[in-house]
């Protein structure tokens, strides 16, 4: 079982940054991806970003292209999501997951995720 728990959610305003953290207890051959997931209520889950964590590719969704940053460190199990220029419509609670190849941001594709962490843009 992989265990992901995410941390540095907050209250900011708009235009300003934040970053997200995930730490992993630990990854298998079904968690070659990691991704962030957002969720606003009354509204599905959503795919913001993924990275394969071999070679560093990432995808992003449309609506945060050239604002959010996905990253990891291999050293510390961790996956970062920066995020900068950020906007009411971020608001929501964001997941981490870890997933099988290929990357997608599609929520169906990821078999573990972690508890979430709430981002308040506002």
């Amino acid at each position: 079982h992989v265990q992901l728990v995410e941390s540095g959610g907050g209250l900011v305003q708009p235009g300003e940054s934040l970053r997200l953290s995930c730490v992993a207890s630990r990854f298998t051959a079904s968690t070659g991806c990691m991704g962030w997931f957002r969720q606003a209520p009354g509204k599905e889950r959503e795919g913001v970003a993924a990275i394969y964590r071999e070679g560093d590719n990432a995808v992003y969704a449309d609506s945060v292209k050239g604002r959010f940053t996905i990253s990891q460190d291999h050293a510390k199990n961790t996956l970062n999501l920066q995020m900068h220029s950020l906007k009411s419509e971020d608001t929501a609670k964001y997941y981490c997951a870890a997933g099988p190849w290929p990357c997608t941001v599609a929520t169906s594709s990821y078999k573990y995720w972690g508890q979430g962490t709430q981002v308040t843009v506002s």
